[in-house]
This record gives C-alpha cells, structure tokens and sequence, in this order.
C-alpha cells in the first residue's frame, strides 16, 4: 500500500502528468512513475503491474490526440494491434511466472540498442532505399512488434522507444505519423495489462486512481505537441530519453 500522505499524492499526480506528456512526444514515461511508485513504499512487483495499469489512461489521451494522424494507416494499425495484444499477454504472463532477473538482465540491452537502431535509422533507410508510398514489410514488422510487446507486458518501461524504433525501420511513413501508431500500440498493450493484471497481480487502487487521471491529460497534451514538432527534434527527444532510460536500468539492475 502506498504511502497516503497528501505530499505522496501530490508527487504521484505531478509523475502522472509528466509520464503522459513524455509517452506521447518519446516514449518512456512509464519510467518516470515506476521510481515514484517505489518512492512512495510500493514494493517492485506491485510497483510494475500498477504502473502498467496506470498508464492505460495515458495511451487513450495520446491516441485522442493524435487520431488524425493515424487516418489512412488502417490494414497496419490493425496487423500491428493483433500481434500486440498477442505479445503482451505472453509478457504478462512470463511477468506472473518466470523470475524476475531472468527478463530484467535483458532490458537495459534492449533499450539502449532501440536506441541506437532508431538515431541511425535515416542512413538505414538510406541503404535500403526505400521509395515514399512502398509497402511496409510486415516480414519484419510483425514480428518485432510481437516481440517489443512481449517486453510491454513484462516490464513496459521505455516501450515507446522500442515501438518507434521498429516501425521507423520497417514501415514507410513520417515520422509523426508512426509516433501516433506508436501510440495506439501502447494502448493495445496497456489494455492487455489491466485485464491480466487486475485479475492475478497485485496492484494498489489508490495508486492508480491517483495516477490515472494526470497521465489521461498529459498523454492527450504531448500528443498535439508531438504533432507540431519537427521529425530532427522529436528523433532527438526519443534517443536522449532512450539512452537515459537505458542508463538508468544498467545501473539499478
């Protein structure tokens, strides 16, 4: 249970609005809540999946916000959305059985490699050559999305990263509008999460009734920003909070 206190609340809401703003214009602000919660006197586990449950809002505002750029992209979000909620119910459940150094070793790698992948991603595509308007390559796609979604559903943190990261190399668009897919992907995943875990996990009500709304509003306010910004700053925005994120897990695992 967390710690009650006004001051705690207040620290939560603010976590809450800025994690939501950061998920819409980056990815990653599920890190910012997961230290918050712990700071309040959530164990890791329940730390996790409230975080995760506490997100959901967020991803809803971000998609609200952002519904004009996902116009036209309907055969890929929808491809994308079934292979997501299917890898975030095996995260889910790997989450529930497997312990957890065994995925929490991988993490730090697989963030800062999106990372990386995603800020050399304009000479990749400059290899490849690919031709405005090509089709995506859903050899590919599919399958990466499957698996960054397996890591939304057990840990989350960083998601976005991943999930721009992919669809920046394997699927012909604007950057704004992949950051919009990016979006509802994460909506997919969080939707997964809060059935699974509200069902068989432990999570802390107050917490997320606290959260949720502040992450509703931060996602919906990022989400028109991410619109307005050009694709060098929100590439930049996406690698240093990468990076950061990265930084952060190699030094706490």
């Amino acid at each position: 249970m967390i710690d009650a206190s006004p001051g705690s609340l207040a620290f939560l809401l603010v976590a809450g609005l800025v994690a939501g703003a950061v998920n819409a214009a980056a990815g990653g602000g599920s890190l910012l809540v997961f230290p918050s919660l712990l700071a309040v006197g959530l164990p890791p586990l329940a730390a996790n999946v409230t975080n995760s449950i506490a997100q959901w809002p967020g991803y809803l505002g971000i998609v609200t916000g952002a519904r004009r750029d996902l116009k036209g992209q309907g055969r890929r979000a929808v491809l994308t959305s079934v292979v997501a909620a299917a890898g975030s119910a095996v995260g889910c459940a790997l989450l529930l059985v497997l312990p957890s150094a065994v995925f929490d070793a991988v993490v730090p790698v697989l963030v800062l490699l999106a990372s990386a992948v995603f800020a050399l991603q304009p000479l990749i595509r400059r290899w490849t050559a690919p031709t405005p308007g090509a089709p995506d390559r859903l050899a590919t796609l599919l399958p990466t999305v499957f698996l960054a979604a397996v890591y939304g559903g057990y840990f989350g943190g960083a998601l976005g990263v991943i999930l721009i990261a992919t669809l920046s190399l394997f699927a012909h668009d604007t950057l704004v509008r992949l950051n919009a897919l990016k979006g509802m992907l994460s909506l997919v995943v969080a939707t997964v999460t809060v059935v699974y875990f509200a069902i068989g996990a432990p999570v802390d009500w107050l917490a997320v009734g606290t959260l949720a709304p502040t992450t509703l509003v931060g996602g919906y306010v990022g989400a028109r920003v991410a619109r307005r910004s050009p694709e060098a700053v929100l590439r930049a925005a996406v690698v240093l909070l990468g990076v950061t994120v990265g930084v952060y897990l190699l030094m706490t695992a």
